[in-house]
């Protein structure tokens, strides 16, 4: 998706004003990206607040460097808070608009969404804190099924993070995918075409998309010593445990779809957790599981099993 192109100087702050790769935002929503801890102006909002073009606000600290701001109230939330977007110690907005965590278990794979015509599963990473008594996880790569076709993209681990260098490891049907370093640069297969990876930045961030069944956001990031600090992560020098924040848009999702994500997007979900939680957790972990990483077989998986297509989202 192009950048709308406003570049702005506004009391001493630089503002760009984008839209999310990969993604359609709702209606009245502009996304900036500002300094760490800075007021952002958002020229493109008309806020019916004020009458006047623009508006000032502060984003929520858990943002990356990225938030969205609703025009006509200037109030502002995390791109990670849109549904179907996956951040961090893997916190899900699921289809139905709330969010959960999963943590389901280190150096396992667990299906997140499971169709008729579309398997993804995620391979999690993590870290154990006795303190707490349990693993902090992070999903590193995704396992995408369609088809008889196999794509592949994970955040390469690395000790010392270097965001000039592109920590993502892709591939199509077992052949690695190439990009150069450049945002925008583009891929589009060959045996099928309706499939492209893109960059949505020089490195670590792309756009992967199969037309009319799904785009997905995709960027590297590691855990900062920060991070770490913050949350009790308890990570230590020897690995920056790069992972992916993730962004999904499904076109043609079915009503039987399943999996910890999928099964938000099905009409008839009931969310069983209680959303009052500061951490509503989605449990249930086992039925989720898949072998391996393109494994179908976990327990609620619908791969290839012939369904009735919605549209979804």
């Amino acid at each position: 998706m192009a950048k709308l192109g406003f570049l702005l100087i506004c009391t001493g702050l630089l503002v760009v004003i984008t839209q999310v790769a990969g993604q359609q935002l709702p209606p009245d929503y502009v996304t900036v990206k500002p300094f760490v801890g800075s007021r952002v102006f958002a020229a493109g909002c008309a806020n019916t607040k004020t009458n006047k073009p623009g508006c000032m606000a502060a984003c929520p600290k858990m943002c990356a460097d990225e938030c969205l701001v609703f025009c006509p109230t200037c109030s502002t939330l995390c791109k990670c808070q849109l549904p179907g977007n996956v951040c961090g110690d893997p916190r899900f907005n699921g289809g139905d608009g709330n969010t959960f965590y999963f943590h389901g278990r280190k150096n396992k794979d667990f299906c997140i969404v499971s169709d008729s015509n579309l398997h993804i599963n995620a391979h999690f990473i993590g870290n154990h804190n006795p303190s707490i008594k349990r693993d902090f996880t992070w999903i590193q790569s995704l396992g995408i099924l369609f088809d008889n076709h196999r794509l592949f993209v994970g955040a390469e681990k690395t000790v010392v993070w270097n965001d000039d260098m592109d920590h993502l490891n892709i591939t199509f049907d077992g052949q690695a995918v190439s990009l150069p370093l450049e945002k925008s640069a583009r891929w589009v297969s060959a045996a099928v075409p309706r499939l492209s990876v893109s960059r949505s930045k020089a490195s670590n961030g792309v756009v992967l998309e199969l037309k009319g069944i799904f785009k997905i956001m995709a960027d590297a990031l590691p855990i900062t010593e920060e991070d770490s600090r913050i949350h009790n992560y308890g990570v230590g020098k020897n690995d920056s445990l790069a992972h992916l924040d993730l962004g999904f848009k499904f076109y043609n999702l079915t009503d039987d779809v399943q999996g910890v994500l999928g099964q938000t997007y099905r009409p008839d979900y009931v969310n069983k957790m209680d959303v009052r939680k500061n951490m509503p957790v989605m449990g249930g972990a086992p039925k989720y599981a898949s072998s391996h990483i393109f494994a179908t077989n976990c327990e609620v998986s619908q791969f290839g099993q012939d369904s009735v297509a919605t549209a979804a989202f």
